[in-house]
């Protein structure tokens, strides 16, 4: 199923314990998250380390402009192509606000300035998305414009083969993003985008925290010693390397409410459950 939307002007308008699933994700997280990264440059994902320009070069932010609000939202995305990017159908619709344009920021530590920034016109949402739930929360946002590779932008591979079937679990993944880097507001002199190391878990284990809200369709990381995705980082990628190379298996979706380092787990939708969706649009 074919569910494309424009997204300038579009006039669509359409609980678990999730700190990205509120009564409105972008009224209590995304744009609070984007006011503090435009104020300080701060406010980043938890437990890891600052991630220079050319380490994540598939690392993509989406600034979000809202129907009935004045304030910015932000998201994380995944570059796959020249116009095509990954990203969470939360980002556009979180059960009260839909976005009505995204601004792509790549190739640049910074979120409001520097950097390669892109308008897409077009986005997928799955057609099977649970705004109430966060289920199947992939989407994928396409470009009017061809988006030049360089040394700092580069798309990320997908899995395919053996991979398909892999649980993960066990593995040590890469997730990166522009979110909060800690429960504290305190600003900080740390003007760069993050990454951080997590070990996938079951998602036995992953329900034990979270329940049913917890899909086959998810991948989930433990949150020991504090380390994880949080508020901002939604959208964004979850890598494994293989053979020396990244490959895209997770897209970040939510997190505990509690907080982020409270060691709660880290939970994302499985790029592979999703590949044919995502490979008949690119």
């Amino acid at each position: 199923m074919h569910f494309f939307l424009s997204i300038i002007f579009l006039s669509f308008t359409a609980q678990a314990h999730c700190a990205d699933h509120l009564n409105s994700w972008h009224e209590s997280v995304g744009i609070k998250n984007a006011e503090e990264i435009k104020k300080y440059e701060a406010n980043r994902i938890v437990g890891g380390a600052v991630a220079p320009v050319d380490a994540h070069p598939y690392l993509v932010g989406l600034l979000i402009d809202l129907w009935g609000s004045p304030s910015v939202s932000a998201c994380g995305g995944s570059l796959l192509s020249h116009n095509r990017i990954l990203t969470a159908a939360h980002c556009w619709y979180d059960g009260v606000f839909t976005a009505w344009r995204f601004t792509a920021v790549l190739g640049s530590p910074f979120l409001f300035h520097g950097g390669l920034r892109v308008i897409p016109d077009r986005i997928a949402i799955h057609p099977e998305y649970d705004a109430r739930t966060f289920a199947n929360d992939i989407a994928m946002l396409m470009t009017p414009v061809r988006i030049p590779f360089t040394h700092n932008i580069q798309p990320i591979l997908l899995p395919q083969g053996e991979m398909l079937q892999e649980s993960f679990e066990g593995d040590w993944t890469i997730a990166s993003g522009y979110g909060r880097y800690s429960d504290l507001n305190n600003p900080t002199t740390n003007t760069m985008a993050r990454y951080v190391f997590l070990r996938v878990i079951s998602l036995a284990k992953c329900r034990s925290f979270y329940g049913n809200i917890v899909l086959d369709s998810n991948i989930c990381t433990n949150g020991h010693g504090g380390t994880g995705i949080c508020q901002g980082d939604s959208g964004g990628p979850l890598i494994v390397i293989r053979h020396g190379q990244p490959v895209l298996i997770g897209v970040s979706s939510f997190v505990a409410r509690d907080g982020c380092e409270l060691g709660f787990p880290s939970a994302f939708a499985r790029v592979s459950t999703y590949i044919n969706w995502i490979r008949q649009r690119l």
